[in-house]
């Protein structure tokens, strides 16, 4: 049976770091858990960010806003997941998304003070943690300059894909066909029918200010 040790270790900054380091660094810090019921709220967009936040079981949606409010992007994240590790860093150290409970989640978390102090002394967790950050903006630069047709069913796609965090599962994108409409720069007649036909091909499942995406990898292939 999997105990609370292996799934630590198995948490993406630890993966790698030999048992004994592991133990030492346990015996330290000061690990708070906490378990969440579905729609509980984890973490509030524009709250400060002053730990690292690991996801140990269940799995949590994460929603973001665009800065008018006109639009919200929702991604749902299982476990083992690690919780905006780029934010407790920079000029902004604040979430930019809000997180909840989809399911029964349970939480780890490690408060910045510790992670400098002493986290960073161990070469394997530093490494971790900076393929974790470059890999993340290697990946939206890689998506920001990537090419897309100009239909209006490409541009929608690449719209998606741009605001995605993850390219797998559910997505949900919570916007009024006349906004998604001036975003593209298309009318929303060629919106409405763009739309209608990804439909029809099983991409999207449209519904009144909302379009939920069943795999977002399907955008892809």
């Amino acid at each position: 049976m999997e105990t609370m040790f292996d799934t630590l270790l198995q948490l993406p900054l630890f993966q790698g770091l030999a048992q004994e380091d592991f133990t030492r660094i346990l015996e330290k810090v000061k690990l708070h858990f906490t378990k969440y019921k579905p729609g509980e709220l984890l973490l509030k967009e524009g709250g400060a960010c002053h730990e690292l936040v690991f996801v140990l079981k269940g799995e949590i949606a994460s929603s973001t806003s665009s800065a008018d409010s006109s639009y919200c992007f929702t991604e749902y994240f299982p476990a083992p997941f690690l919780i905006e590790a780029h934010s407790i860093f920079g000029m902004k150290t604040h979430y930019a998304s809000t997180y909840r409970a989809r399911t029964e989640v349970h939480t780890v978390s490690i408060s910045k003070a510790f992670v400098v102090k002493e986290l960073f002394n161990y070469e394997i967790f530093r490494l971790n943690y900076m393929n974790i950050i470059s890999n993340r903006t290697q990946m939206l630069h890689n998506r920001l300059w990537a090419v897309f047709g100009n239909s209006p069913e490409s541009r929608i796609i690449h719209f998606i894909l741009s605001h995605t965090e993850r390219l797998s599962g559910e997505k949900i994108l919570k916007i009024k066909m006349e906004d998604l409409a001036q975003i593209i720069n298309e009318t929303r007649t060629g919106v409405s029918k763009a739309l209608n036909t990804m439909q029809t091909k099983g991409l999207v499942e449209l519904h009144r200010g909302e379009i939920i995406l069943p795999n977002v990898e399907n955008l892809i292939n």
